[in-house]
């Protein structure tokens, strides 16, 4: 596919997560899709769509912006800016990331999320997370609480 197409194809997967259409972003991937952050890791397949449905279900006061959107015949990126109450807290959170994609087959089968996760445990945790969020132990705690809850959600589906 062209770089048109799959700046196409980042565009329609950040436009669908602005409605919070976790399905249309699901199907932006391929089946065999590996997704990563700083907070979940590493996600593989169906695990990287229900993350997204998870957000997606549990999102309050969510907003998100896009821009910077490139692509060629091969991989892509683009900025994001997502906005949203964490509900473990009750903290507004505004988080900056930086986004890689890899295309095969008019989808996107690597997608890299890049964003400063003690910047984001200082807005989500607070106080503890501004001393603490640099820290392995908090990463690892922010990560085993983000699959905790995924596996989770899998199993009330």
């Amino acid at each position: 596919m062209s770089e048109v197409a799959h700046s196409a194809l980042i565009t329609r997967f950040y436009q669908a997560f602005q409605r919070l259409d976790a399905e249309a972003m699901a199907a932006c991937y391929t089946d065999d899709v590996v997704f990563s952050d700083p907070a979940f890791g590493e996600l593989r397949g169906r695990d990287a769509g229900d993350m997204w449905r998870m957000l997606t279900t549990r999102a309050k006061d969510f907003s998100l912006t896009f821009d910077n959107v490139r692509a060629d015949e091969r991989s892509g990126g683009a900025h994001w800016v997502a906005t949203y109450l964490f509900s473990q807290t009750g903290n507004v959170v505004i988080n900056d990331i930086q986004a890689r994609f890899v295309f095969r087959d008019g989808k996107i089968c690597e997608h890299h999320d890049q964003f400063d996760l003690w910047r984001w445990s200082r807005q989500a945790l607070g106080f503890k997370g501004l001393l603490l969020g640099w820290t392995p132990l908090v990463r690892n705690a922010v990560r085993a609480q983000a699959l905790k809850g995924l596996k989770a959600f899998q199993a009330s589906r």
